[in-house]
């Protein structure tokens, strides 16, 4: 599109104001500011404008208002996310639509087992909501307490308790949708089984937002359990962790909601983010396992854990472990898997991977591709962790602490080409549950085999022929691929 002068822009922004209202436009640089920067602060950009809207209708309204001014629009949620899907990249004709003015629960049917959401519904929020029904929706991110609920679904985001309750797009029983041309799609049932046709709302799930903005969700509840298991192991090594893993499907069944594998180093880095931090296990073991199991009812899950780490105790599984005793130890004990993200922060801008590769492969992969930067990058340092019950591993590389800007980025390049090589002989994905947006649109383009090309580029064009929606997120849409516009 062509680049507009900041005259134009100027004009545009009072343009907005005059359609829209004053209230729901901001142009001011500073307060533009924290919705132009991503969530890790390594890019910041700029906007015509953010619209924030209060309601459907209101972005229904903005839609058609930004397509008669022929602006693109970014959608965004709490702009936690990880590969820069929520973030300008042509300033001059772009705006963001911020949903955190949309923060209604509509409804909570604790007997249909589901609740009605605006997107723009802090996810704490919901948790917190239901919780008070006696209720859970078991979603859980390290980003709760920021991200909104329409963000989750249109990264289809993941987390810890995929293991047992699956990705977002497992969660999600309906959608309301504005479209690109201002239209909106009402899908907000809470039917657990519609075969009439083709399933729509799956369009809209993990889209990113380019194909259409989400305004509702119907999303799935479950009861809340009354009984939850808390323990962190130490194991000899990842090998280790992923047999304990097999050992506790079968053995805890569906009851396991959390299986995390962490290495020694994920303590010293928790440490060092939270020097107050209880550590109640000793910090030189090879491998760490979280691991947590839940239930309500008649379950008694106390016994089952205590059984479950006997035996795998006494089999030489486990070398060490401590079980919480109460919620606040519960507690601790994550601030541990939290913190080693933190402590990774504090050690300036680093290489992020989101990997997934088959389970049976995962301990494999993660000493290939470490061995392989510590090859070419001795100076880094590699670090490993994840959820072993779905393949999900972050290897990420930190660069010296001391490491100039320049070299800095010339080895997060260089990591990300090992990396993804080595997941590519692994036949495994670039993105398990963050997503591709602007940051990793190129390789995931370099990856698509030409039926899946064209199929993305005929639904891009199907639903927004104008590519207003999030252009250039996911996938690259150049003037020559788009439709005529209607």
């Amino acid at each position: 599109m062509t680049e507009l002068s900041n005259r134009n822009n100027n004009g545009l922004g009072s343009s907005l104001r005059n359609l829209l209202g004053a209230d729901m436009v901001i142009t001011d640089h500073a307060e533009k500011a924290g919705f132009c920067r991503d969530w890790m602060g390594d890019v910041t950009s700029d906007a015509v404008a953010v619209l924030r809207p209060r309601s459907t209708a209101e972005v229904s309204k903005v839609v058609m208002t930004c397509r008669n001014l022929g602006l693109s629009i970014i959608p965004q949620g709490g702009n936690t996310g990880l590969v820069l899907g929520g973030i300008p990249d042509h300033p001059s004709n772009q705006v963001i639509i911020s949903l955190g003015r949309m923060n209604r629960i509509r409804s909570i049917d604790i007997n249909d087992f589901s609740a009605v959401v605006d997107a723009g519904c802090v996810l704490t929020t919901v948790k917190d909501a239901v919780a008070e029904q006696g209720m859970i929706f078991p979603l859980a991110l390290g980003a709760q307490g920021s991200c909104q609920i329409g963000g989750n679904v249109s990264t289809n985001a993941g987390g810890l308790n995929v293991l047992r309750y699956g990705m977002t797009r497992d969660l999600v029983l309906g959608l309301e949708v504005v479209l690109p041309d201002g239209n909106i799609l009402e899908g907000l049932s809470s039917l657990r089984k519609d075969n009439r046709g083709i399933d729509l709302k799956q369009l809209f799930i993990g889209a990113e937002g380019t194909l259409g903005i989400v305004t509702g969700v119907s999303i799935k509840l479950m009861p809340a359990p009354d009984q939850i298991e808390t323990a962190l192991l130490g194991v000899g090594s990842l090998e280790s962790a992923v047999a304990l893993y097999r050992r506790a499907r079968r053995d805890c069944c569906d009851l396991m909601s959390a299986f995390e594998f962490m290495p020694p180093m994920a303590l010293s880095l928790a440490k060092e983010a939270m020097p107050d931090l209880d550590m109640p296990i000793a910090m030189d073991h090879p491998a760490y396992v979280l691991m947590e199991i839940s239930a309500s009812g008649l379950v008694n899950i106390g016994d089952l854990m205590q059984r479950f780490l006997t035996n795998v105790m006494e089999e030489g599984h486990v070398i060490d472990g401590v079980i919480a005793s109460s919620s606040t130890q519960a507690s601790n004990l994550w601030k541990i898997r939290e913190g080693m993200v933190e402590g990774q922060a504090l050690r300036g801008r680093h290489m992020r991977t989101d990997i997934s590769v088959p389970l049976s492969r995962l301990s494999d992969f993660v000493a290939v591709a470490e061995e392989a930067v510590r090859a070419k990058l001795p100076e880094c340092v590699a670090i490993s962790y994840g959820h072993v019950g779905d393949g999900n591993v972050h290897l990420n590389v930190l660069p010296p602490t001391d490491a100039s800007e320049a070299d800095r980025t010339k080895q997060i390049d260089c990591a990300k080409k090992i990396i993804n090589e080595v997941v590519d002989m692994f036949q495994g994905s670039i993105s398990a549950e963050h997503g591709i947006g602007r940051l990793k649109r190129d390789d995931f383009e370099l990856r698509l085999q030409d039926p899946q090309r064209s199929l993305l580029h005929a639904l891009k064009n199907a639903i927004d022929p104008r590519h207003m929606f999030n252009p250039n997120s996911q996938i690259s849409m150049s003037e020559r691929d788009a439709a005529n516009p209607v």
